[in-house]
């Protein structure tokens, strides 16, 4: 049965990343680690909301992709640009409390914000039919 309510909660939460991402994207005192995290956190939450409207108890993970199953066991449509989003899984964890680990490249921040904003935006539209 469908969890409208931690749905709601977890989308609020994913809302909130997403603002701070807003705030940081244009800083260059904010690092693409600190920036990645938020993203993936948002991407998490919002995932996670997905699965809530549908019912399915979803794992309690960073992993983007232990996420993104679920969705497709239920014959979800999941846009590509959701799915590449997976990526930041590693800035939940590894690149967050790892100062060894290089990134391969800087984040496209406008875009990453568009993607994500894309994606919460998607889970209020399946959260409100």
């Amino acid at each position: 049965m469908a969890d409208l309510k931690n749905a709601r909660m977890m989308l609020g939460l994913a809302r909130d990343d997403l603002t701070a991402l807003e705030e940081m994207k244009g800083s260059a005192r904010i690092s693409d680690r600190t920036f990645g995290f938020h993203a993936q956190q948002a991407v998490e939450k919002a995932l996670k909301a997905w699965l809530a409207v549908l019912g399915v108890d979803y794992p309690k993970t960073h992993d983007l992709d232990e996420l993104l199953a679920p969705l497709d066991e239920q014959r979800q449509v999941v846009p590509e640009d959701f799915q590449r989003l997976a990526y930041l899984t590693d800035y939940a964890v590894l690149l967050r409390y790892t100062i060894s680990e290089q990134l391969d490249e800087a984040l496209n921040r406008p875009a990453l914000v568009r993607d994500v904003s894309g994606l919460i935006e998607h889970v209020e539209r399946i959260l409100q039919a």
